[in-house]
């Protein structure tokens, strides 16, 4: 069973994921953010479920290193928040990767937040217009 985690402030939510990373990459810890019918965006395919959520975030358990995160801005209307959030991966000294995150989060009854939408990279994609003339 993974230790549990509860967000009270959706704020938190990228931090509490880049927290589990850094703790050991626990898969089971990180389906446990999401609501059982969540939406993760895994590349330009979305994954739905917890089943399927499981399978796309084992691949992190092979990335070394450490995140890091800083939210950008969460907007909350009731019991839904949406956040961005900016990460970096850094091994060795050295930042390996970055990126800057878009989700979706729903207050449970019990005042937990859970992701039901999750895109590690939606806001890091180029715009439309962009990707569209090939200037992506």
């Amino acid at each position: 069973m993974p230790k549990a985690y509860k967000i009270t402030d959706p704020s938190q939510t990228n931090a509490t994921f880049a927290k589990i990373f850094n703790e050991g990459r626990n898969v089971d810890a990180w389906v446990s953010l999401y609501e059982p019918d969540a939406v993760l965006f895994d590349g330009p395919n979305p994954v739905i479920g917890h089943e399927a959520i499981r399978k796309s975030l084992a691949g992190l358990t092979n990335v070394p290193g450490a995140i890091e995160t800083k939210v950008n801005f969460v907007g909350v209307n009731g019991d839904i928040a949406l956040v961005r959030a900016d990460y970096r991966f850094r091994h060795e000294g050295k930042i390996t990767l970055t990126g800057s995150a878009i989700e979706v989060a729903r207050r449970q009854p019990d005042g937990n937040w859970l992701f039901i939408i999750d895109h590690a990279t939606g806001a890091s994609v180029p715009s439309a217009w962009e990707a569209e003339s090939g200037k992506a």
